[in-house]
């Protein structure tokens, strides 16, 4: 199906009005491209493939007309939805339950590992018509009789590809292979790898519908993304900085490793910063409380690996940082995509170190974005931030409430002293700001070597000839023969050997990088 799909409201749509109702009481008025192309189709009882990134309103895309084709009376279970992690699992229960808000008699259980199984038998036991689950939770399910598919007319999918990335391939066919002949199956995806397409093609009726947002489209437009060159020993002190000078009230740092993770997340805590590490090491009590207090705003920062963050879907993040570049273009567009929602603006910064440069200009190409260079705040522009939020705060405070009182008190001060109402205002500033932040030296030798002046008139031909370096740490997810799927994206991501064995980067950059000692960045735009 064409991806230039007219924009829908959900008054418009022909959806139960009891839907239509609870979205947009949600704060929801027109359809995401996925949703418009998905629901028609689930709703005329094909098959159907979808692929879309997580962000783009999968959920509901497949969540709204199972619930407008669930039938109340019949407690069986009728839907099953399965998703890779717990997270994603418990935050799509969530949001059916809300789109279904007022609807009588549909009830949505989640299962999963790492809770009690017997809480999930007695739910299970009181008749549930959608489930949604993790594969290995809904097998041991199977295997006790506890989950009953005799009546299943729906299953769906979720993140399909990540699934399979996480070994759950033969539990999912395990399950497709045991449910009633006549269903019908959704698959939601951001890839199409090979292994996919083989399970549309073993269980899916031969005339499935394919619904795309095409690589291209993957990059969220309200999110302005930025890039800063710096050494890998100043990576803490950067993120702080700009941590400082941004100020963001939420935000998602990715890192590639779990160790990483744990790392940052003490620094930053030891600086003051409200910060928790994620990842899949920790328990389940352990992350559902750190997730609980991300939600509700008693963690600003939530640092987190790939996997991890795969069942993360919070609206209001107003920045996310790549502490890490990803090896994966899609992992980039993945991140970025946890900021700029529900028609929010949003921010990416990502952290550049020496040749990682071309993996920025990978990602431009790839996904038809830019991403622009700027410099890392200096000591003075944190300062003037910090001041300026302060005074701002201030002005509020003028605006709407009374300040008779205070008032009286600062003028008794000023009667009794020999100093200004200025001086005053400036040392309560000076108070609220605590401590000045101090210059920090960064390191920029390797951008001002010859090897990167060379780099970077070389490839201004379009070549840029390496030797001499290896891929380790670098694995491939296997080869992928459709075109649009991971192995040819990341492929882009990778060298390229020539006959001779000598690799060759396939990327292709003019653009020079910002000027130290400039007040405009590389593309002329005014440095903040």
């Amino acid at each position: 199906m064409s991806k230039d799909v007219k924009e829908i409201s959900y008054e418009e749509s022909g959806l139960d009005e009891r839907i239509v109702r609870a979205v947009k009481e949600m704060g929801f008025e027109n359809m995401t491209p996925i949703q418009a192309q998905a629901i028609p189709v689930f709703l005329n009882g094909k098959d159907i493939i979808g692929q879309a990134r997580t962000g783009t309103g999968k959920t509901a895309a497949f969540g709204i007309p199972i619930l407008q084709m669930t039938e109340p009376e019949d407690k069986n279970l009728q839907a099953l939805i399965l998703c890779p992690t717990r997270e994603l699992a418990i935050q799509a229960a969530e949001e059916i339950r809300k789109f279904g808000k007022y609807f009588e008699g549909i009830k949505v259980l989640p299962i999963y590992g790492g809770q009690d199984i017997s809480k999930q038998i007695r739910s299970l036991k009181g008749g549930v018509q959608i489930v949604v689950g993790t594969p290995g939770r809904v097998m041991d399910h199977m295997r006790r009789h506890t989950l009953k598919l005799d009546n299943l007319k729906m299953i769906v999918l979720d993140e399909a590809d990540e699934m399979l990335n996480m070994g759950f391939r033969e539990d999912i066919e395990t399950i497709l292979s045991d449910i009633p002949k006549e269903h019908q199956t959704g698959l939601f995806s951001a890839t199409m790898p090979k292994a996919i397409l083989n399970i549309t093609r073993t269980y899916q009726k031969p005339d499935a519908v394919l619904v795309k947002v095409s690589v291209g489209d993957l990059t969220v437009p309200l999110v302005r993304q930025y890039y800063y060159e710096v050494k890998q020993k100043n990576k803490d002190e950067v993120t702080a900085r700009l941590l400082d000078y941004y100020n963001p009230k939420r935000s998602l740092i990715f890192c590639n490793t779990k160790r990483k993770v744990d790392e940052l997340a003490e620094v930053l805590k030891g600086r003051g910063y409200f910060a928790e590490g994620f990842h899949g090491d920790m328990t389940q009590a352990e992350r559902d409380r750190i997730m609980n207090g991300f939600r509700k705003g008693f963690v600003d920062i939530l640092i987190a690996t790939d996997v991890a963050a795969r069942g993360i879907d919070i609206t209001d993040v107003e920045a996310v940082f790549n502490y890490d570049i990803p090896q994966d273009i899609e992992y980039y567009v993945h991140r970025i995509g946890r900021t700029g929602r529900a028609g929010k603006a949003g921010r990416s910064f990502t952290l550049v170190v020496g040749k990682e440069i071309y993996k920025i200009r990978d990602i431009e190409n790839v996904c038809k974005t830019r991403i622009k260079p700027r410099h890392v705040p200096s000591a003075g522009d944190i300062n003037q931030a910090k001041a300026d939020n302060v005074m701002k705060k201030a002005r509020k405070l003028i605006e709407d409430e009374s300040l008779y009182s205070m008032i009286k008190t600062v003028e008794r001060q000023l009667d009794d002293e020999d100093y200004t109402a200025i001086e005053l205002a400036a040392a309560l500033l000076k108070m609220q700001l605590g401590e000045e932040v101090s210059e920090m030296k960064l390191d920029y030798s390797w951008f001002d070597s010859d090897e990167y002046k060379s780099r970077k008139r070389g490839n201004r031909s379009g070549r840029g000839e390496k030797s001499g370096r290896s891929d380790r740490g670098r694995h491939s997810r296997g080869a992928r023969s459709e075109r649009g799927t991971r192995g040819d994206i990341n492929s882009k991501f990778r060298d390229r050997r020539d006959r001779n064995g000598q690799k060759e980067r396939s990327d292709k950059w003019t653009n020079t990088r910002g000027r130290r000692n400039s007040e405009r960045d590389a593309y002329g735009n005014k440095l903040r």
